[in-house]
Formats: C-alpha cells, sequence, structure tokens
C-alpha cells in the first residue's frame, strides 16, 4: 500500500481546498487537502480490494480527506455484518464534521443487507451526548430508513432528541422534510403535533418550501404552520 497521504496530495486541487474550507467551517483549512470525492471513493474501493485492516486499525489518520478516505473503506468491504459493525464502531469517534458525518452514512449500503440490526445500532446513539454520534443516526435514517415501517419510531425519537448542537438540529430538521416528501400525510399529522423545539420545526418547515419537490399549494400550507 503506497503512501496515502502522499498520494492524496498529489491529486490536491487548491481551488477545490478553500472551496472545501469554507463549506465545512469547523474544519482548520490546514487540515483539508482538496481532493474531490469521486477520487477519494476510487482509492477506497482499491484499499477495500488490499489489506483494509491495516489501513483502518493503524493507517494514521490527520487530515480531512484521511478520515473521509477510511469512513468510504468501511462503506465497501464485504466482510460479515458484524465486522461492519465493529468497524463503523471505531470509526464513530473520529467524526467531527457534517461533511465526514453525511458521506459516511451514505457509503454504508450493507444496511441494506441487514436493515433491523443497523437500526438497533444507530438508534442507541439517539440520546448521546456527542454531536456526530446522534447526527450519525439521525442521517441514517434519511439515507435507509424513510419507509412506513420506520417513519413513526423516528418521529418519536425525534421528539427525544435534546442536543443542542447546530449540526444536530439541522440533520433533524432535513430528516422530517425528507419524510415529508415521501410520506406527506403522515408527517403532517406530526407536524401539528410534535415536541421539537422552534428552531429545528421551523428548519424543518424551511427545508419542506425549500423542495422542489413539494408543490405551491403545499408549501403555502406549510407557510402557514409557524409557531406564533
Amino acid at each position: 500500500m503506497m503512501n496515502i497521504r502522499e498520494q492524496l496530495e498529489s491529486l490536491a486541487e487548491p481551488d477545490f481546498q478553500q472551496f472545501m474550507a469554507k463549506l465545512i467551517p469547523n474544519v482548520k483549512p490546514e487540515k483539508i487537502i482538496g481532493v474531490r470525492t469521486p477520487i477519494l471513493r476510487k482509492i477506497a474501493k482499491q484499499i477495500a480490494k488490499e489489506d483494509w485492516r491495516f489501513y483502518l486499525e493503524e493507517y494514521p489518520a490527520e487530515s480531512y480527506e484521511e478520515i473521509m478516505l477510511q469512513g468510504m473503506v468501511i462503506g465497501y468491504i464485504k466482510e460479515d455484518f458484524g465486522e461492519v459493525l465493529k468497524q463503523v464502531e471505531r470509526f464513530l469517534p473520529k467524526i467531527d464534521n457534517w461533511g465526514i458525518c453525511d458521506s459516511f452514512c451514505a457509503g454504508l449500503k450493507q444496511t441494506k443487507k441487514e436493515p433491523e440490526k443497523m437500526w438497533e445500532f444507530i438508534t442507541r446513539y439517539i440520546h448521546d451526548e456527542r454531536t456526530y454520534f446522534v447526527r450519525f443516526s439521525v442521517v441514517m435514517m434519511i439515507f435507509y430508513y424513510t419507509d412506513k415501517g420506520h417513519i413513526e419510531q423516528a418521529f418519536s425519537y425525534f421528539d427525544e432528541i435534546c442536543h443542542e448542537d447546530y449540526y444536530v438540529k439541522m440533520a433533524v430538521a432535513w430528516a422530517i422534510s425528507i419524510y415529508f416528501i415521501k410520506m406527506p400525510e403522515q408527517t403532517m399529522v406530526y407536524l401539528k403535533n410534535n415536541r421539537l423545539d422552534d428552531f429545528t420545526y421551523h428548519k424543518a418547515l424551511q427545508k419542506i418550501r425549500e423542495s422542489q419537490k413539494v408543490d405551491k399549494e403545499t408549501k403555502e400550507k406549510i407557510k402557514e404552520m409557524k409557531r406564533k
């Protein structure tokens, strides 16, 4: 396995690095190399075919891209689900921004093979004090559990989240907007009777109104649902 850091630095784009630094303000700019996501995925696929265990457990990951890459590798490994969950659990403390969190969730396609085992795993973190453990749980719901079998449980969990971090609240608002797009009637009932704080509730309404998949008439109804 060649030096990953050197490989990433050879693929860096200074303009893209500056763009990413603005997009993810809570990551120090010097921690961002500036490598595009499709390139990272290509490298991750290759590592997953090689000695991925050594890479995940022994290889240092200090930059934004190196941590992102490790998360992607976990999504590509072809192992039994217990091993995947073990690697997910080891990776979670490394997440310190929304970009890595959301990319990691999107890549965990193994979830589709064992949805109930993953559901049991992610819902453990709903009441966690760590920002990105909670966001991980919510974003996993967005990617894999916006269905009739999980909607009521998801709403119940959203009501229980009392984490004050902006990136947790925005994840919940985003999730509610996706549930609304897929199951508007059930989500409307929830919007009329929930325990969300005002910020999260209004951000959910805003995200629904910003969606191109929601018709104009519905957007007007949503606008009228603002809390006084």
